[in-house]
């Protein structure tokens, strides 16, 4: 298992970031707020968790380690893969999601995209002694760059904070945002869709 990564970060897309490691550019699938925190050029340390199919390697990178722990113990309830429990952990910190499954909080649960009620009400049953007790205070990131980011609790702030992850300016960032939200046809609660309408409306026309 490739347990953590350290290096230059080559590059930020809207759902993963290159790590040059070694002289080897790791890609690696990370949340919103994970990429929030790094910047092309700089150094970066993610905790990461390797996920091996039959066809592919696939690479996951956290903010530190208790985000990978609660990303592998969220697998150990029915119907969450890998993809699924990195969206969980996009719209809620490690400790909302303990509070969440310790309160039976199926609303907490169902604000991530791909999780309906009956999903909510298994991953609570399942993980309902496994998770334990949220471990801190107030809900926050440790953003990989070094700085403690608030745990974003909408799409849009999770959208906000990837777009100035890719370079774009606070007043970017929150006009494109404005204008997804404005606009027609976009799932406001999906944020990776919402990520690439706002995208489009940041490209040059």
């Amino acid at each position: 298992m490739i347990a953590s990564v350290a290096g230059t970060v080559l590059s930020v897309s809207p759902t993963a970031a290159v790590v040059e490691v070694g002289g080897v550019g790791l890609l690696v699938q990370c949340t919103p707020a994970t990429l929030a925190g790094l910047a092309v050029g700089e150094p970066a340390r993610l905790a990461t968790a390797l996920v091996v199919r039959e066809t592919e390697l696939t690479l996951y990178g956290f903010a530190d380690a208790d985000e990978r722990d609660v990303y592998e113990t969220l697998q150990g309830a029915a119907g969450v893969g890998p993809k699924l429990a990195q969206a969980v952990l996009g719209v809620l910190a490690p400790d909302e999601v303990r509070r969440a499954v310790a309160d039976e909080d199926l609303a907490a649960l169902t604000r991530v995209p791909g999780v309906g009620r009956k999903g909510a009400q298994r991953i609570v049953l399942d993980l309902k002694d496994k998770l334990g007790p949220p471990v801190g205070g107030a809900p926050a990131r440790q953003a990989a760059g070094g700085r403690v980011l608030p745990a974003p609790r909408t799409a849009p702030e999770q959208v906000t904070d990837a777009l100035g992850g890719l370079g774009y300016s606070t007043r970017e960032a929150e006009d494109a945002v404005a204008a997804v939200l404005a606009g027609d046809g976009t799932d406001t609660d999906d944020v990776s869709a919402m990520l690439r309408a706002a995208l489009a409306f940041l490209r040059p026309r």
